[in-house]
């Protein structure tokens, strides 16, 4: 390979690299109403995704991005606390998944709907999210 051709391939990698950065920076950019809906999905993924947006709206708060990582953590915990008590234990992990389901569906969409019954409290419970 000659110098010519390796400098070619080398200027091709930093400017897809630039690309990379550029498309970044907007993909996370506050303004971006995309943005805090990405932060909104990830919050769904298990608690793995959930600790992953709580870092990535920490640095780029958004509205749709804050809203959704209060409410998974309140249906995280509502399904906690209604699996301990041993006679609802089975029936009552239905109702938080449920809940995830609805609020999911909600942050696919990038609105902000609180879920049935405790979504405004959880908002309430967990503002400093």
């Amino acid at each position: 390979m000659s110098e010519e051709e390796k400098k070619d391939i080398g200027d091709k990698a930093e400017e897809a690299a630039k690309d990379f950065q550029e498309d970044v920076k907007e993909a996370f950019d506050p303004k971006n109403p995309e943005s805090g809906k990405t932060v909104a999905i990830i919050a769904h993924l298990t608690i793995i995704g959930w600790i992953i947006a709580i870092i990535m709206n920490s640095s780029n708060k958004t509205e749709v991005g804050s809203f959704y990582v209060r409410q998974v953590l309140g249906i995280g915990l509502l399904g906690l606390v209604l699996g301990i008590i041993p006679v609802i234990n089975l029936i009552a992990w239905i109702f938080p998944f449920i809940l995830w389901i609805i609020s999911l569906i909600g942050a696919i969409n990038g609105t902000q709907k609180p879920v049935f019954l405790v979504g405004e409290h959880f908002q309430k419970w967990f503002k400093s999210l």
